[in-house]
């Protein structure tokens, strides 16, 4: 069932009232690519998970909800999107609503937010990354930085390494499931980028680095990858278009210190994505 005529994705992941990353991020920069968003709240926080105190309401038994009436309605996607997810038990959900969803026409892009900088994040235990591990084992395509990949296949975090350390774990990735590997924040002879894998290929995307944290840029990055592929672009082609979009936004923020700490300024970069995706 569609009420228009346009491509549809998903996007599973929580949303901040005040702060740019999640659905925040997500919702906007799809749509500016032409495309129909729908979302699936993991759950509500009063402001992203820099700021102290925030509040937070969890959403994990409306999931199962919104399934039952989606598929009652008979509705489809051309892509499901999944971004945090705060518990084992929003894993378990969703591997449910990768059958009850997933087709021969659509793809499942998973970004496996749960670590950074070679450290787990705190709200998860050391069995999280076995049960991300089985959501990544139903992608089409897979988004972790390093960290991520090293939690994904059991192998020792560096900081320091070769290209033969990073081939060792695009093989362990890929021996996960998933048809596209899209390994983010590598860093190797002197060049800084993003590996993409295929089952057939292997391309090295390289761009500028920028000093700083910037809090939403792995969001950004996966939903206008997210966002490509469904535009039929190649993943190498959507990665290149979402690395280009991604730095711009940084460069973007660079000009303002003060506004980093709520997310990367994307807004003043959405026409580069709207002049190109819709005519």
């Amino acid at each position: 069932m569609r009420l228009i005529n346009l491509k549809r994705i998903v996007t599973v992941q929580d949303i901040s009232c005040l702060g740019k990353c999640s659905l925040t991020v997500a919702l906007p920069v799809i749509s500016a690519m032409g495309i129909e968003t729908s979302i699936i709240p993991t759950a509500v926080l009063s402001a992203h998970t820099i700021f102290e105190g925030r509040t937070f309401r969890d959403l994990t038994n409306d999931i199962p909800k919104i399934d039952e009436h989606w598929k009652k309605e008979g509705f489809t996607f051309d892509a499901i999107y999944t971004g945090y997810l705060g518990s084992q038990k929003q894993i378990e959900i969703m591997l449910d609503f990768f059958n009850d969803f997933k087709s021969e026409n659509n793809f499942i892009l998973v970004d496996p937010v749960m670590a950074d900088g070679g450290v787990l994040y705190d709200n998860f235990n050391s069995e999280f990354p076995r049960k991300m591990r089985m959501l990544c084992e139903k992608a089409d395509v897979i988004t972790p930085n390093l960290t991520e990949a090293c939690l994904l296949t059991e192998s020792e975090y560096k900081k320091k390494y070769d290209e033969k350390y990073i081939d060792d774990i695009i093989f362990k990735l890929s021996e996960i499931g998933a048809k596209n590997i899209v390994l983010k924040g590598v860093e190797l002879n002197g060049r800084y980028g993003i590996i993409c894998q295929s089952k057939k290929e292997r391309r090295y995307i390289t761009h500028e680095k920028l000093q700083g944290t910037f809090y939403g840029t792995g969001d950004i990055f996966a939903s206008v990858l997210t966002g490509a592929m469904t535009r039929g672009e190649s993943v190498f082609d959507a990665a290149n278009t979402a690395a280009d979009f991604t730095l711009e936004c940084i460069k973007l923020t660079v000009k303002d210190e003060d506004s980093r700490f709520y997310g990367v300024n994307f807004e003043e970069a959405l026409p580069l994505l709207t002049n190109k995706y819709i005519k």
